[in-house]
């Protein structure tokens, strides 16, 4: 596995330092500071006379990313999780023989480093540590990219993403966002009085969503299982039992295609609040987006790809309005089955056979709509032949209450007004199963008791679902989910 001439000169080197007593992956540290820290406290000393404080000294660990040897002093710069660091090692300020015989000898970039110093200035203004003291943590074997190119295959960086962060220091930036992103949705519900649950990831139906799922195999019960599509038939069932706010932050696997914007296993927050509507839901919505955007900094407008995106012009569109108004479709063509497929045909774009309308008006606004729905937009009123589990309008029982959400071209968030009628909601699933054994391998399946929950009485209440990954790429402008997931899904890499 280390054949490469350059690992194996430093694999020696690590030997080398065994050799003269020293542990090339030692586990004694006395870091006393991070460099943010040591940068902060210090920032006074441009103003001193000399540009130093030798009476405060400072232990700081890093990795080793700029290394420069000019005769009796050499300059490095080490990286840590902060921030980084300039480093003077002087030949004169070390043990004897230190300096030549074992840090000029096997130190080298990409080791992980202790120094032992105090704070000084250069003479070109730049705030540094002088080493009186530098050790050996990890030997690094295997070199790393050569900094002017950096490390640049994508495949490479997703399959590598350690690697991809000791050289690409944004790349850590996002996935700090991303973390304060998540903890700012925990801190929002919470203070809504939300309950945050949490819920099986294996199932015994694949439910929550129409999506293929994954199958796995319970040994102890000999019993096969579906990694979780979606959370909410449990959720729901948690406010069949009494509590009137549940979240869960979630992972949910779908065994689907990956693009841009796909990838099968991902992360969500699914809420469900007791007494609410759908309406009530946008107006969460708004509030949360506002708080996130407040809370990282982010004006109201940001830009994303080539698009900006004015978050103060938020818009509610009806499904099928939004077919004739922002797909351009002729308003003849949206409500009839035959003329839908004829428009279709015309156009050159296959489709299903056998679909309903509700189904055919979703490929309508697959197609012609939702790629234009750059500005964040509210499209609510979907057919009720696509929402199996939403609760039909009072007043109109073909549509749904049900909104989602779409920014930049995306779908962010799913939500509705929840179906607790046992008896509707058994006949939706029933025509589900029509519709699996019709060939659609993602409708729902038949969950009895889940309609046996719902017979016990779940009071009126709206639930959301929301895309973390999609969300952390709009406000980071990432174009591929990939770059903000840590590890990626992947193919098998070929060995050679």
């Amino acid at each position: 596995m280390f054949e490469n001439i350059y690992i194996q000169q430093r694999v020696q080197k690590a030997k080398n330092l065994r050799e003269l007593g020293i542990n090339p992956y030692s586990n004694k540290t006395k870091k006393d500071s991070d460099i943010k820290t040591f940068k902060q406290t210090n920032k006074h000393i441009v103003s001193l006379e000399n540009k130093r404080d030798e009476t405060k000294v400072f232990t700081i660990c890093g990795r080793i990313k700029f290394f420069r040897i000019m005769g009796k002093a050499t300059f490095l710069k080490i990286e840590d999780a902060t921030s980084l660091l300039q480093v003077y090692v002087s030949r004169d300020n070390l043990e004897d023989g230190f300096y030549n015989n074992i840090f000029k000898k096997c130190f080298e970039t990409g080791d992980i480093v202790e120094v032992v110093g105090y704070a000084f200035v250069t003479g070109k203004g730049e705030l540094s540590i002088y080493a009186q003291k530098i050790s050996m943590l990890t030997k690094a074997i295997s070199p790393l990219p050569e900094k002017f190119h950096g490390l640049q295959d994508k495949e490479q960086r997703y399959r590598q993403r350690y690697l991809d962060m000791i050289m690409n220091d944004n790349i850590k930036q996002t996935f700090q966002t991303r973390s304060k992103i998540i903890s700012l949705t925990r801190q929002f519900f919470e203070a809504k009085d939300f309950l945050e649950v949490e819920t099986p990831m294996m199932h015994p139906i694949a439910g929550g969503a129409n999506a293929k799922p994954f199958i796995t195999h319970h040994n102890s019960l000999s019993v096969d299982r579906y990694l979780r599509i979606a959370p909410e038939l449990y959720l729901k069932r948690l406010i069949v039992g009494g509590f009137d706010a549940v979240f869960e932050i979630n992972r949910n696997f779908r065994n689907e295609g990956m693009d841009a914007t796909h990838n099968p296993e991902f992360t969500s927050i699914e809420f469900y609040w007791a007494y609410k509507t759908y309406k009530d839901l946008i107006k969460l919505t708004i509030e949360y987006l506002e708080y996130l955007l407040h809370s990282l900094n982010l004006p109201k407008k940001i830009d994303y790809a080539d698009k900006q995106i004015d978050f103060s012009d938020i818009l509610q569109v009806p499904f099928v309005e939004s077919l004739i108004t922002i797909g351009e479709i002729p308003a003849d063509i949206c409500g009839d089955i035959e003329k839908i497929y004829s428009f279709f045909e015309a156009k050159n774009i296959p489709i299903k056979q056998k679909l309903n309308l509700g189904q055919l008006q979703g490929e309508l606004f697959d197609i012609f709509v939702e790629h234009k729905l750059i500005n964040p937009t509210f499209i609510v009123d979907y057919p009720i032949q696509i929402s199996p589990l939403a609760r039909r309008d009072d007043d109109d029982h073909n549509i749904a209450q049900r909104f989602e959400l779409f920014i930049a071209g995306k779908e962010i968030a799913n939500a509705f007004s929840e179906l607790n009628d046992p008896i509707d909601q058994l006949g939706r699933f029933e025509q589900q199963i029509v519709a699996k054994e019709s060939g659609d391998d993602e409708a729902h399946e038949m969950d009895e008791d889940y309609i046996d929950a719902l017979s016990y009485g779940m009071p009126p209440t709206a639930g959301q679902g929301i895309g973390i990954d999609r969300l952390v790429m709009l406000l980071t402008n990432k174009q591929s989910i990939r770059d903000v997931i840590l590890f990626p899904a992947m193919k098998t890499k070929n060995k050679s």
